[in-house]
């Protein structure tokens, strides 16, 4: 179980709240994230990289010189490897770069992560309201009164995301600020950030979402 503080939008410690998410052993913990992050990571990959064999290069069906006689390297195609404009030998190839996991490996991985960042992970009432309308310095300014500093990496974990919200207008042009839906998590996202922002709300919903 973890313990965490819920603070207001003045950044003042308004109570307490905890919550529960069952997590891998702590022998298997660092190897079973680490092969979700790999996989996260390899699957992001588009795969779409190719090169031209020396039989796909355009040119080189006539031989460049004869055999014998000329005093020069014996040559068969100008399109050769070792030519320039030539052929490309064990060059890339699109290629599928995806890897499996079995869904209860990710979601332990998710919850495993989620949880490893407890210290870092800052629990605030639902702010929404507080922005009547679209103010990026307004964020910033709380963000930093829950100690998310400008300068450090944060994730910031809303129950839902809409295009049209106040705090998705005002957060889409912080630099070191990601907006995730609680949903969506990653475990790429919750391992890269500094400071882990998440509400009430939104905690509520991984706990129902992640917790089977």
């Amino acid at each position: 179980m973890v313990e965490s503080v819920v603070k207001n939008w003045q950044g003042e410690q308004v109570g307490e709240t905890t919550f529960e998410l069952r997590v891998a052993k702590e022998s298997t913990a660092s190897h079973i994230v680490h092969r979700a992050l790999v996989r996260q990571m390899t699957n992001s990959r588009q795969g779409t990289a190719s090169t031209k064999t020396r039989s796909e290069v355009r040119g080189g069906g006539r031989k460049p010189w004869r055999q014998k006689g000329t005093g020069r390297a014996r040559a068969g195609s100008i399109r050769s490897p070792l030519w320039r404009g030539g052929g490309v030998i064990f060059g890339p190839k699109p290629r599928d770069y995806n890897q499996k996991l079995n869904r209860k490996e990710r979601r332990l991985a998710l919850r495993t992560a989620l949880v490893s960042r407890a210290d870092d992970l800052i629990v605030v009432q639902d702010f929404s309201n507080e922005l009547s309308r679209p103010k990026t310095k307004e964020l910033v300014a709380a963000l930093a009164r829950w100690g998310a500093a400008p300068e450090n990496k944060a994730l910031l974990i809303m129950p839902v995301i809409s295009s049209e919200d106040n705090v998705y207008l005002s957060a889409r042009n912080i630099q070191n600020l990601k907006l995730i839906a609680a949903d969506q998590l990653n475990v790429y996202d919750l391992l890269h950030a500094d400071k882990i922002v998440i509400t009430a709300s939104a905690l509520a919903k991984i706990q129902e979402v992640y917790s089977a």
